[in-house]
């Protein structure tokens, strides 16, 4: 029987959730288990989202550990809980019901592409329809600022991006 519990910890900076899980892996050790903790922070100093997890127990080989498998989470703000819990059924729906949302399955188009990576050109494409500059030659200036070497794909992406949320509304 595995007798490791793992917490999940999610907020933003400033909330303290680095400091909870110091706290609980401090109060863990005294206590005698074998705890490992993890932390992200990447844009914490400007708001961002931060996690952390705790692992704790008589032998741990890891922080990490997968998607659904904390045995606690604690989320000290509400986006962040919904971020880090699976996404609610219908939340497209509801957010179509209060503002104009067009979803498009960015993902699965820059997989399709050959590149997960160019999912945020894909998303540019079919966004910016919606900008209101039509005077803006938007593919030129895609294939101005990405790298050379990664040119077409973009450009590919962004057209899919476009064609995706015209079909979409």
């Amino acid at each position: 029987m595995n007798d490791v519990k793992s917490c999940l910890l999610v907020g933003v900076g400033g909330q303290g959730a680095i400091l909870i899980s110091k706290i609980m892996s401090n109060g863990f050790m005294k206590a005698g288990y074998d705890v490992k903790q993890s932390e992200v922070h990447g844009m914490a100093q400007r708001g961002g989202s931060v996690s952390t997890q705790v692992r704790w127990g008589k032998k741990v080989y890891g922080p990490v550990f997968g998607k659904g498998e904390a045995d606690i989470m604690v989320a000290l703000e509400k986006m962040e809980a919904v971020r880090y819990a699976e996404y609610p059924e219908g939340c497209i729906e509801a957010m179509q019901k209060n503002f104009k949302t067009i979803a498009v399955p960015a993902s699965d188009i820059a997989i399709e592409l050959g590149n997960p990576k160019c999912m945020n050109v894909v998303l540019f494409g079919a966004m910016c329809d919606s900008l209101g500059c039509p005077e803006i030659d938007w593919e030129q200036v895609v294939a101005e600022t990405v790298p050379a070497k990664v040119k077409e794909l973009n450009l590919k992406a962004f057209r899919a991006g476009r064609e995706a949320a015209k079909a979409a509304k």
